[in-house]
């Protein structure tokens, strides 16, 4: 099982992104029709910047976006967000607008992203915060607070890759196996020769069943798809970027986590959900009706709602 995981590294953060990305073509806002009240703002972290937004006031609350995403893929929480608490969208490193350059390297992990994140908190004087992560983003903010309990206040996981965990998972190594051969091994031989966009498409079809669905999206879409390419492109080409989690070291969290899934979603985020259900102990779960790995996107007012009771109550 553990080379089943490490090979699945290169493309499966794909999944991660596709439907939260895309799964909802409303509107897309860019830095310049930004209204006044979400200026886009820069954080120096960890020797480099980090763009940002932020409303409201309160107890802050930090949401993290997926791979393929950026500040913006929180569009639909901001407003509700921002009426008790102060709500903070960030765009994790080389995620649109910043500006660092992706090196082709073996030592891109999700562990940057989470030293971005302490380091985040701390300069902007947060701590401790509310975070509330999707996908890739739920994964850097679980690690975060592995790291750095005394920084987080509560934690809302939202479908996070906990690749390590299937190991111990009954049927694991084919559930994987089927996802891998059905979309993953054909997209990832695109990515690895430079053909990132027919990678993307190549994958979309073999997750919908589709080879055309891509084709279907707004050219704004893929366009901002492809404005976050370079996070997947050091992704692809690492070996670590996903930072081994095991069981006992989920035990050790005394912090509130939230565990939700989409009512549709795919049996792979649901295995994973199933064991951090079973290590995590100060834990709740919960699923998001109408939607599958999409959440924040697919089904905005229920997502809102069941988030921010969680964040209510600690």
């Amino acid at each position: 099982m553990k080379k089943i995981v490490k090979g699945l590294v290169p493309s499966l953060i794909f999944v991660f992104v596709f439907f939260g990305c895309n799964s909802n073509p409303e509107k897309k806002e860019t830095e310049d029709t930004q209204p006044a009240s979400r200026q886009l703002k820069t954080a120096f972290v960890n020797g480099d910047s980090l763009h940002y937004i932020e409303m409201g006031k309160g107890e802050p609350v930090i949401l993290i976006h997926g791979t393929l995403n950026d500040y913006r893929a929180w569009e639909m929480q901001m407003d509700s967000f921002s009426k008790d608490h102060r709500v903070i969208s960030y765009s994790r490193r080389y995620a649109y607008p910043n500006s660092q350059v992706v090196n082709d390297s073996a030592d891109y992990s999700v562990a940057i992203h989470a030293k971005d994140l302490a380091e985040f908190i701390k300069s902007l004087n947060l701590g401790p915060v509310h975070l509330v992560g999707h996908s890739y983003g739920a994964y850097t903010a679980l690690l975060t607070t592995m790291d750095h309990p005394e920084l987080v206040k509560s934690l809302t996981l939202g479908e996070p890759p906990v690749m390590p965990l299937l190991q111990n998972a009954p049927g694991g190594d084919t559930i994987v196996n089927e996802f891998m051969n059905r979309s993953i091994f054909p997209a990832a031989k695109e990515f690895r020769s430079g053909n990132n966009e027919k990678g993307i498409s190549i994958f979309i079809g073999g997750i919908t069943g589709d080879t055309g669905f891509y084709s279907k999206f707004p050219p704004e879409v893929r366009q901002a798809m492809m404005a976050n390419i370079l996070e997947l492109r050091g992704v692809a080409l690492s070996k670590n970027a996903f930072v081994s989690i095991t069981c006992p070291d989920l035990k050790k969290i005394n912090t509130p986590v939230l565990l939700l899934t989409g009512e549709k979603t795919a049996l792979l985020f649901n295995a994973i959900t199933d064991e951090l259900n079973k290590c995590l102990l100060n834990k709740e779960r919960a699923i998001l009706p109408a939607a599958t790995h999409g959440l924040e996107f697919e089904n905005p007012a229920g997502f809102n709602k069941i988030v921010l009771g969680f964040i209510d109550k600690h």
